[in-house]
């Protein structure tokens, strides 16, 4: 009976093992949920850099077996923001429109970690090709609009610089943060907000001891964060481009 009962116990286990490598997903990061002063509530994963990967996409982050959050903005089925691997855009050719090769239109702020150099940095550009790295087959580079977290006196002119859509406007918010420790933050809030509203929650309660840096992804709808422990999808809309975490 004993025995019986260990195999029985053995078997379990062999299957739980199982399970867990066809649908866990991987999981290597912290999740944070804060509420700032005036109440919105920010929902954070914070990641190492070398656990992202930008992707193409063509439905809701929803319907992804991954965790992670929506990219820069897009029109129809062209990305129009900075996404590269290296100097690989996510989807088509580097040089090629809505590929993710370019911010379209207008020189935007972009997030960029250098993994030859060990740093992130926001820099301003309108194709990846501008972008200052040491290896160009050793970073990656998410495109958005400069929040100048670490400049109160220089955000609200360079949002009108880059064209952040409706910045005045209640609407659900994304981000995409790092901090002088080196992790990437990975941010979204399910209440409609200001953009300034958004920053000044992000300045309160995101490593509020620590010098951080980051840029505005697209909002709205589009606004979507996936994790084992929440889970907002926006309107649902099909994404053309998501952050992985690997």
């Amino acid at each position: 009976m004993a025995a019986l009962a260990a195999g029985l116990l053995a078997l379990s286990v062999i299957g739980m093992l199982v399970w867990g490598r066809s649908y866990l997903l991987p999981h290597p990061y912290k999740y944070y949920k804060a509420v700032a002063d005036g109440g919105m509530e920010i929902h954070a994963l914070a990641v190492k850099p070398e656990r992202i990967e930008l992707r193409a996409a063509d439905r809701p982050l929803r319907e992804y077996r991954v965790y992670g959050i929506n990219g820069g903005f897009f029109y129809q089925n062209s990305i129009l923001s900075i996404a590269v691997n290296g100097d690989v855009p996510v989807k088509g050719q580097a040089g090629e429109y809505g590929s993710g090769w370019f911010n379209a239109k207008y020189p935007r702020g972009t997030l960029v970690w250098d993994e030859a150099a060990g740093k992130f940095s926001v820099q301003i550009a309108s194709s990846a090709d501008e972008l200052q790295v040491q290896d160009r087959s050793r970073y990656f580079a998410q495109g958005g609009v400069s929040m100048n977290l670490g400049n109160d006196d220089a955000w609200a002119e360079a949002i009108l610089r880059e064209y952040l859509p409706n910045p005045d406007e209640r609407r659900l918010r994304s981000s995409l943060v790092y901090d002088e420790s080196g992790l990437l933050w990975l941010i979204a809030t399910p209440n409609r907000c200001t953009a300034a509203e958004f920053r000044d929650a992000i300045q309160e309660v995101i490593a509020p001891d620590s010098f951080k840096e980051g840029i505005f992804l697209d909002g709205d709808g589009s606004s979507q964060l996936k994790a084992a422990e929440i889970s907002l999808y926006g309107d649902s809309r099909d994404l053309q481009q998501i952050i992985a975490i690997h």
